[in-house]
């Protein structure tokens, strides 16, 4: 029997005073969700640690990149995935894409004898006991695609959430049906993307209640290309031409238009690898952050009247701690340091970037003064997530890592928050599945079980998928929170969240696309320390609104409807 955690959905009258709020009932039949509060140890230090729940689990995805060997970029830049419920049970399910065999000619090293079946892409439902059951047949998610990331998001605000993934060759735009199944309406909805599509994400830029979509694309790949040593390694990113980004403005009709040149941002030619999008500079309009691979970063930020313009150079964004274009992999957006801004940590081939934002004057790099970056440096990074893992108040760093160019695995690296901007090495006491070396690549962060722990799922290059469930011990108190727009977007994406308890103040925006072709969990999760109540949360919606709600309890789902 299927356990949705316990749901407090909340509506506030546009006109009523702070504090009338009528409970909302919850999409399906309500179960107490278990507290993660303290334990009688509370006053040792927390302890971070992660198991392989992978079997115990019931996935077993093994990714492909289609041939014999590792022999070229497309292969070797692997695949990603999104938390997502799509069925509106409070639980969040899991979608990870694939690659494939494609024809020999695309392959250096073609498999001699194709596997049957083929492998594909896997919608795994969360069944509510820890445990997950694979509907992708049921669900019609298995294209014919060599596919790379994925993102989600309700883009025609049915209630249900939608999905759109990325690959070579074109991109598919599912609808979600409502009954379990998607259909695909990539023609339908106008958007026609050729090439290598690869990192992408949802976000409401000017702001009219439906979700615009920023398509990231990487390099012109010629498979024909084979110009090099076999013995060294393959052709790189720089050996193949960049490529333009894609934006499509939602009508609210169901369809989309292509403004990729009206609104500036087909003016610029990179190589993506990750995208992820946020309001950097607090006035209330999402901006875009692209990671690319051997080419200057960049940021788009939003004029608020349908173009962007590219500051990242000016904003201390756009290159390494030495001035270089380095190969950037995964973006993401937090509040490191409870200032109430949002900074960015961007993972690398080399080292990682954590830039502090330091508001007008753009960003500081940091990485080089905290530790985080030298420890790193001999690995190469790719999927991270930026979350309070032991819900002590302090927003910690997970980063998984694996070979480049060569199918070399590496053990994963975990920073426990120390305050101000500081951190700390504990990946050897996280438990074995740190330790334990593979070839990551993209990875997804959600609290699967509704513990109040954040948990991920990382995605192995050509090999077993791993779910580390998080088991840390001494864990403080917690809150997570999930949006419902109406004005805004239903999934009220671009929406900022302050919570204040214990009279602390924890700052996060709700965003789709995040980290490394993948997305996380779409509620916002809190670690609140000893706090015992929520004395504040303020909710600024995209669409203008602000919301406050006072006196919460916490450890537990919150749901929070934006005022009509």
């Amino acid at each position: 029997m299927r356990r949705p955690a316990l749901i407090l959905a909340i509506t506030l009258a546009a006109c009523a005073a702070i504090g009338a709020q009528q409970p909302q009932a919850a999409p399906s039949v309500p179960a107490t969700a278990p507290e993660a509060g303290p334990s009688s140890q509370s006053a040792a230090q927390p302890v971070i640690r992660f198991e392989d729940a992978s079997d115990k689990a019931n996935l077993d995805f093994v990714h492909s990149f289609g041939s014999a060997k590792l022999g070229s970029l497309l292969e070797g830049t692997g695949a990603g995935c999104v938390w997502f419920d799509y069925n509106n049970d409070g639980l969040p399910d899991l979608y990870v894409v694939n690659g494939r065999p494609l024809d020999d000619s695309m392959h250096p090293y073609p498999l001699q004898v194709k596997p049957d079946p083929m492998p594909h892409n896997h919608l795994y439902r969360n069944d509510g006991n820890g445990r997950f059951t694979d509907v992708t047949e049921k669900a019609g998610l298995a294209p014919d695609l060599y596919s790379m990331a994925v993102t989600a998001a309700d883009y025609d605000n049915d209630g249900y959430v939608d999905l759109l993934v990325t690959g070579y060759g074109r991109v598919i735009l599912y609808h979600n049906d409502g009954n379990g199944h998607f259909t695909d309406v990539t023609a339908k909805a106008g958007i026609k993307v050729d090439g290598w599509s690869i990192s992408s994400t949802f976000l409401d830029y000017d702001r009219d209640g439906c979700v615009d979509l920023f398509i990231g694309r990487y390099v012109k790949f010629d498979p024909k290309y084979r110009a090099y040593y076999a013995a060294d390694n393959y052709p790189g990113p720089l050996d193949y031409a960049g490529e333009t980004n894609r934006l499509y403005h939602n009508n609210c009709d169901g369809t989309f238009t292509d403004v990729t040149d009206k609104s500036g941002i087909g003016a610029y030619v990179g190589r993506t690898m990750g995208v992820t999008a946020a309001d950097f500079d607090g006035d209330g309009w999402d901006d875009i952050y692209v990671a690319n691979d051997r080419t200057e970063n960049f940021l788009f930020r939003n004029k608020h009247d349908g173009t962007f313009e590219e500051v990242g150079n000016d904003t201390g964004t756009a290159f390494g701690q030495n001035g270089e274009s380095t190969s950037s992999m995964g973006p993401v957006f937090a509040d490191l340091e409870g200032r109430g801004s949002l900074d960015l940590w961007v993972t690398d081939g080399h080292y990682n970037r954590l830039l502090r934002n330091a508001g007008k004057q753009g960003f500081d790099d940091i990485g080089a003064t905290n530790g985080v970056s030298q420890a790193n440096a001999q690995y190469v990074s790719w999927g991270s997530g930026v979350y309070d893992f032991d819900n002590d108040g302090l927003l910690d760093i997970l980063i998984f890592h694996g070979g480049l160019i060569h199918l070399i695995p590496q053990e994963h690296t975990l920073f426990r928050g120390l305050g101000d901007g500081k951190f700390e090495d504990v990946s050897r006491l996280a438990g074995p599945v740190l330790s334990k070396r593979t070839v990551a690549r993209g990875a997804c962060f959600a609290d699967y079980d509704n513990d109040g722990k954040v948990d991920a799922f990382l995605v192995n290059l050509g090999d077993k998928a791993t779910l580390l469930h998080n088991i840390s011990t001494g864990t403080g108190h917690w809150l997570a929170i999930k949006l419902r727009g109406a004005k805004s977007n239903r999934d009220g994406i671009g929406a900022k969240v302050e919570v204040i308890a214990g009279g602390k103040r924890y700052t996060a925006e709700r965003v789709a696309g995040s980290g490394y072709l993948s997305q996380n969990d779409d509620r916002l999760h809190f670690g609140l320390g000893p706090a015992t109540s929520a004395e504040r949360i303020v909710i600024h919606w995209p669409s203008g609104r602000e919301q406050t709600l006072a006196d919460q309890p916490i450890n537990r789902v919150l749901t929070v409807v934006e005022p009509q």
